[in-house]
């Protein structure tokens, strides 16, 4: 083991979380830790982790942007035909990490996914810049490509083909909503002996909440 990455620590110090300031719901919990996140002016707040598994359970992970979340659920968009997309198509459960290094927190989801609708898809899709459209039908998003000219010369054919600006939704692109089972709320404390809270919905759609050790 290198010492020099092993020697690599850092003491959390900023805050903590109890049982009695946190909300009885989980999305209720998530937007008092998002506005305190946006209040902080964290670089990408909405970036996360999805991590998805494929035909054989092997495991894969990628950070993404979420876009939206709703009492039912987390939302974001990705090309339905990416390697992420074959997979959510085999095995609909996935699991989010939000991780604020700014205030020492975390965020882990685990839960069900599935496709939203169409005409949400739609709305989104043209509140996106125009070259955001045209990227969407230009990559073959996950494919294997002879190089970087090949990407460039089907963007330039879809820059033409929609000079008119009015771009399509793909059929091959849109928005997913991951609808939780298991929220955990980590707060970073000092020592390692971390505050973690963590939300599990029971089989008659009520949530329950518990302490978990560090």
């Amino acid at each position: 083991m290198q010492k020099d990455i092993a020697s690599i620590r850092r003491d959390y110090q900023l805050a903590s979380l109890d049982e009695t300031n946190t909300a009885l719901h989980p999305m209720d919990q998530f937007t008092h830790w998002w506005e305190e996140a946006i209040a902080s002016n964290i670089d990408e707040v909405n970036a996360f982790v999805l991590s998805t598994v494929d035909a054989q359970s092997a495991p894969s992970s990628r950070v993404l942007l979420l876009k939206g979340y709703t009492p039912e659920g987390f939302i974001f968009f990705t090309n339905y035909d990416s390697a992420k997309g074959k997979e959510i198509a085999t095995h609909p459960l996935v699991a989010m990490n939000f991780f604020w290094k700014e205030l020492e927190r975390q965020v882990r989801i685990s839960g069900t996914i599935k496709k939203i609708s169409a005409d949400d898809s739609a709305e989104y899709f043209h509140s996106r810049p125009i070259g955001s459209q045209i990227g969407a039908w230009s990559s073959p998003q996950s494919q294997v490509i002879p190089d970087r000219d090949y990407l460039e010369k089907i963007v330039a054919d879809n820059i033409e083909k929609y000079k008119d600006g009015n771009v399509p939704l793909p059929p091959h692109w849109g928005g997913y909503i991951v609808l939780p089972t298991q929220i955990e709320f980590w707060q970073g404390r000092s020592s390692r002996l971390h505050d973690r809270i963590k939300y599990h919905l029971s089989s008659d759609g009520q949530w329950g909440r518990a302490r978990l050790a560090p």
